[in-house]
């Protein structure tokens, strides 16, 4: 090794870091570890039979730091959270017996936790099916039954039944984007059936939906797609079959106060049977989305932009979703079955990137690189149950901000920066 008690090695395809002169870090994306058990000691020939993973409940991570000729002076288990709306939070935690052994274990020990799934990971991503896509971080809210992956064709089988409740197969992104940001979202759909006026007394027309939104806003009861006026937070790709008016391309971005800006481009129609490839991209320098469409490989289209007038307010979209909305409200209906494959994906960059612990002359220090536009909080907890912010929010500087906490006589301590898009 060319650094002696340095030690850089993968579990499960996630990336950690031990160091034992300063600080044990572990990083990578811990909503997708499948298994994973670190223990560490100083002795180097027993880290290194330590490397193999071993079996323990899924998505858990656990670490136990060992200091020759004393007992354990660390142990953390950290399970994945559950989903979090609304903020970012990134966990430090430090547990020790005593004020004295606390401060051993903070100077040589800290783990991180992204409460988001997908925080930690990189601004891209690329989803082909090939595998269960649960193990990825995809869950489903509402009808399970919509949503079904199809390992023998490696794409996902969607039904589209506005018969049924607000129903998604879902990611989340780990961060949350607003008009100010960039991303891109991409896709290839092949519908397999269609069918409108499929609700008595709705005769008209409703829309396939996939694209951004606020998982909590959409998954309130009070969110109807249907009405155009109780949907906020939206940034999303929709279909609607001809029902006399023409078959309608429709792009739209939805504020958080409901104001929606559309696009319709008619007629288009999204014949059963071919391959359409969708690609998605806004730009938060011009507010724009624009979209773009092949047809079997041929250009198809064109499909208008979306362009956010000057009294837009804004929006918040923390989570990639293909939607089946109830039709209440509308006075169309639909029923449609189709094949969706390679998801691709390109996001802003996560609030809470290079996490770093460590103890000073004036207390333990958490060091991390911030993002303008984002409002950050220590935060310190002892149970779990109350955390107690220790200051009030400072905005980001974008670049490496530092908070400290110079109370160390708590026997223990677990710490969380809390990251708020205002």
């Amino acid at each position: 090794m060319k650094n002696p008690g340095t030690s850089h090695f993968r579990a499960d395809g996630q990336g950690f870091s031990l160091s034992p002169r300063e600080r044990i870090g572990v990083r990578g994306k811990p909503g997708n570890v499948r298994s994973a058990r670190l223990e560490y000691s100083w002795d180097l020939r027993k880290l290194r039979a330590l490397r193999r993973s071993r079996s323990i409940p899924k998505k858990t991570v656990r670490m136990t730091l060992f200091v020759p000729g004393r007992r354990p002076a660390l142990r953390c288990v950290v399970a994945q959270p559950p989903q979090a709306t609304g903020s970012v939070r990134a966990a430090l935690l430090a547990q020790g017996a005593g004020a004295r052994r606390r401060l051993l274990v903070a100077a040589l020990a800290f783990l991180i936790l992204l409460r988001l799934v997908a925080s930690a990971e990189a601004a891209a991503f690329a989803e082909a099916f090939s595998s269960d896509p649960a193990d990825r971080g995809w869950r489903t809210v509402g009808d399970t039954s919509l949503f079904q992956w199809n390992p023998a064709s490696q794409n996902l089988k969607v039904t589209w039944d506005s018969g049924r409740p607000n129903s998604y197969f879902y990611r989340p992104l780990g961060t949350i984007m607003a008009k100010s940001d960039d991303f891109s979202l991409a896709f290839d759909l092949v519908l397999e059936e269609m069918k409108v006026g499929v609700t008595p007394n709705k005769p008209f027309t409703f829309q396939i939906a996939l694209g951004f939104l606020n998982f909590k806003a959409a998954t309130q009861t009070n969110f109807v797609r249907g009405t155009g006026a109780q949907s906020p937070h939206l940034v999303e790709f929709n279909y609607f079959p001809d029902s006399g008016f023409g078959a309608t391309v429709s792009p739209v971005v939805v504020s958080s106060n409901n104001q929606f800006i559309p696009s319709f481009s008619f007629p288009l129609e999204l014949i059963v049977g071919d391959l359409f490839h969708v690609a998605m991209t806004y730009r938060g320098s011009n507010q724009t989305l624009a979209t773009t469409m092949t047809r079997n490989g041929q250009p198809f289209g064109p499909v208008k932009d979306v362009r956010l007038p000057t009294q837009f307010s804004d929006f918040r979209v923390d989570t990639l979703a293909i939607s089946s909305y109830n039709d209440a409200g509308a006075g169309g209906s639909l029923f449609a079955r189709g094949r969706l494959d390679n998801l691709a994906l390109s996001i802003s960059d996560p609030p809470i990137a290079d996490l770093v612990g460590n103890l000073r002359i004036d207390g333990w220090s958490v060091e991390f690189a911030a993002r303008t536009n984002w409002l950050y909080a220590l935060e310190r907890t002892e149970d779990f149950k109350t955390w107690i912010s220790l200051g009030p929010p400072r905005p980001g500087t974008g670049r490496r901000d530092i908070f400290v906490d110079s109370d160390l006589r708590q026997p223990k301590a677990f710490y969380q920066i809390r990251a708020e898009r205002p």
